[in-house]
């Protein structure tokens, strides 16, 4: 399943995060439905696939990711000095847990929200328990 989802983008079976959602301390880690009616300034946890890094040039060093669980995708702001203590996570893993404050502009489903980070956590290891073995039918 989860090289289906790699490799194509989806998967016939669930999200892998509907499967590892069990693992997560519920009150912490908000999956992107609940996380959008946060209130602006709350800090929270969220975890997702990374399916987007974004580095502009123009950004002036800022990373902005995507992470995308079962409810949704949550957009994510990295400032550089995050960047800086979590680097190898954020540039290389595929399954993050990240804590920082939710920022929300407006209200409804016209506002705006982001995840400015302030703590990055790689669950990619995670990922590889999800792997089907093969199945012996001798």
């Amino acid at each position: 399943m989860w090289q289906d989802y790699a490799s194509l983008g989806l998967s016939l079976r669930a999200h892998p995060l509907a499967l590892l959602r069990a693992r997560l301390p519920a009150p912490r880690w908000l999956h992107a439905e609940r996380l959008r009616r946060q209130p602006n300034g709350r800090l929270v946890g969220t975890c997702g696939l990374v399916t987007a890094r974004q580095k502009p040039g123009t950004a002036r060093g800022v990373l902005f990711l995507t992470l995308e669980d079962e409810t949704g995708t949550i957009p994510v702001i990295v400032w550089r000095h995050v960047q800086a203590r979590f680097g190898p996570a954020l540039l290389h893993g595929r399954l993050l847990a990240i804590r920082g404050q939710w920022r929300r502009q407006g209200e409804g489903e016209h506002a705006v929200c982001h995840l400015i980070a302030g703590h990055v956590q790689d669950l990619s290891a995670w990922l590889g328990e999800l792997a089907v073995p093969s199945r012996d039918f001798h």
